[in-house]
């Protein structure tokens, strides 16, 4: 069996992870245009890794301007099994304090007009999505978490809105009726891409601030949120550290045949075109 490789998106304030032992840059071709950087892989803490910085280096793609199916497909195309996202996020809960971590186990879509899917063009398929994130690595986050004295919570559901402007009032207080637990602007996408791709996806949501519905809280700024993602950076990296030597090779979860039974599209219809570009995503049940 070949050796895994694990994949890790860093979002806003974590650009590169130092301890990466032999690393390489690599730029990755694929059928859906550029991904949001060259891919850095590596060794890191005995397993092989590929780093890809969400917004790219120096942070020059807007949330809605992120090429969310290269990105997923880049991952793919080097074999990676396991996706840990990590993510800044707002609180939407009195609990959930500035500098805390949350695992969240569900997803709610308010963007607009984002592509989200690898099925089109000729081939239809529905992958279920009932529970967005993979089961086995929450827990793995979940513990590494723990175990780095990370105040964490596990569970909860991100709320994904468009961006780049941060929430009104109103906007957020009907969020926290329909209970979300943090807000961000990035994360549904990718985990939608990850389950049509088989690939095992969590986030790691490292909380910034309180979102503007909390009374006397002042209104979020860039200022409070940049010196946030600093410190939120620093821990997301000790928790890495300790969860990828427990991220084990062979998985037992359902994400490994996610989209087994998901192709609607007879086989033999789809165009070819469309067969040579998903190849990578769903070539083993096209042939």
């Amino acid at each position: 069996m070949q050796e895994q490789m694990i994949g890790i998106i860093g979002g806003s304030g974590l650009y590169n992870i130092e301890g990466i032992k032999n690393v390489e840059s690599v730029s990755i071709v694929t059928p859906f245009g550029k991904p949001s950087d060259n891919f850095t892989l590596g060794i890191l803490e005995g397993k092989k890794v590929a780093f890809l910085p969400r917004h790219g280096k120096g942070h020059t793609l807007l949330p809605s301007e992120l090429n969310f199916r290269a990105n997923i497909y880049g991952m793919k195309k080097l074999g990676v099994e396991h996706i840990i996202a990590v993510s800044a996020v707002g609180s939407m809960k009195e609990e959930i304090k500035p500098l805390d971590i949350v695992i969240p186990d569900q997803f709610f879509d308010r963007t607009r007009g984002r592509i989200s899917t690898f099925f089109g063009e000729g081939i239809v398929g529905h992958v279920s999505f009932a529970d967005p994130v993979c089961g086995n690595l929450a827990k793995i986050l979940y513990d590494s978490a723990k175990s780095v004295n990370a105040r964490v919570h596990k569970g909860g559901t991100y709320l994904c809105m468009e961006g780049p402007l941060f929430s009104t009032r109103a906007e957020s207080n009907v969020y926290r009726q329909w209970g979300a637990s943090i807000i961000g602007m990035t994360n549904l996408q990718e985990a939608k891409l990850a389950r049509e791709a088989e690939i095992c996806y969590s986030t790691l949501a490292m909380a910034t601030d309180y979102d503007c519905w909390h009374e006397g809280e002042e209104a979020v700024t860039l200022e409070m949120v940049i010196s946030n993602l600093n410190k939120n950076a620093e821990m997301a990296k000790k928790i890495l550290k300790a969860a990828i030597p427990k991220i084990e090779q062979k998985r037992t979860c359902n994400c490994a045949t996610a989209a087994k039974d998901a192709i609607v599209t007879n086989k033999n219809l789809v165009p070819e075109e469309t067969k040579k570009k998903l190849d990578v995503i769903f070539g083993k049940y096209l042939r």
